[in-house]
């Protein structure tokens, strides 16, 4: 039965639906956490049809032209991609010094083992080496500086252009944000300047995207950018609050409402997926009999 896959599209279709919102509904008080979202495309055999020449008997009819379904059981569901919603989230107060939460379309650029990510998660710590790092330990990068001069330098000469690649690995570290374990003042301005005992040690990078769904989740509230052009720099309308963490903008409630449509949903298509299976068995066992 050709048309069983309707139905089946459907439930898988759905199935990925409830793992999504579970998902969300799992990271609903993970801090920085934006939650999916899934879309869905359906194919319509009849929409590939000429609307203007219906698919009719000519003559007489009889009572199975009634139930002509113009090519539905070719129909289909499936899932067209998953989309982050990059709602601000609700910013709650720690106290903690270095409790970071974002306001605004930013992200902190963090150094992993796989490149350079970024994330919104904003609980860091010092490590024993005396960095600004992650909850993984992940380095937190400061702001580019001297970006002129490294082009300058870039151009002066050919053995310099062969080295690049070194370069920008060593300045990627020297990027890391010192403070020394000493320091029992830290001060971070809403712009993103950090001082230690009222002396400044380094500035945050905190960047922008022109596309923000172009981002793509990687784990750990981490997210890759493929094109570098997407990254905005300046003119940034982004805010830190210190002592604040940014929570989940997943309303907990509301994704368990999803759940349970979504569960119940589910629950339709299979009873529809059990009532095909007996037609068929039925239809098996009276062609037996004759």
């Amino acid at each position: 039965m050709s048309e069983l896959w309707v139905p089946l599209s459907g439930a898988i279709a759905q199935q990925q639906n409830i793992e999504t919102i579970a998902n969300n509904v799992a990271n609903a008080n993970t801090p920085g956490f934006k939650k999916d979202q899934l879309v869905f495309k359906e194919y319509l055999t009849i929409l590939n049809k000429d609307q203007e020449t219906p698919d009719l008997p000519r003559g007489e009819w009889k009572p199975g032209d009634f139930y002509r379904s113009q090519g539905a059981e070719h129909g289909y569901v499936k899932t067209d991609g998953t989309y982050t919603l990059f709602n601000q989230g609700e910013l709650k107060q720690t106290g903690n010094p270095l409790d970071l939460a974002i306001f605004g379309q930013g992200f902190f650029e963090i150094l992993t083992p796989n490149g350079i990510r970024f994330s919104r998660k904003g609980i860091f710590s010092i490590s024993k080496d005396g960095e600004l790092v992650t909850e993984q330990g992940y380095k937190v990068l400061s702001k580019i500086q001297n970006e002129e001069s490294t082009e300058n330098k870039s151009t002066e000469a050919p053995d310099i252009k062969n080295n690049n690649d070194n370069n920008e690995k060593n300045n990627i570290n020297d990027r890391a944000i010192k403070i020394a374990a000493t320091a029992n003042k830290i001060t971070v301005t809403m712009q993103g300047e950090i001082y230690a005992n009222n002396a400044k040690v380094g500035d945050l990078s905190l960047v922008e995207f022109k596309d923000i769904h172009a981002l793509k989740k990687e784990g750990d509230s981490l997210y890759i950018n493929i094109p570098n052009e997407n990254i905005v720099r300046d003119d940034l309308k982004t805010a830190i609050h210190q002592g604040f963490v940014e929570g989940s903008n997943v309303e907990a409630v509301t994704e368990m409402s999803n759940l349970i449509k979504a569960h119940r949903h589910f629950e339709s298509i299979q009873r529809a997926i059990k009532t095909y299976d007996s037609i068929s068995q039925r239809s098996v066992n009276d062609i037996a009999k004759f």
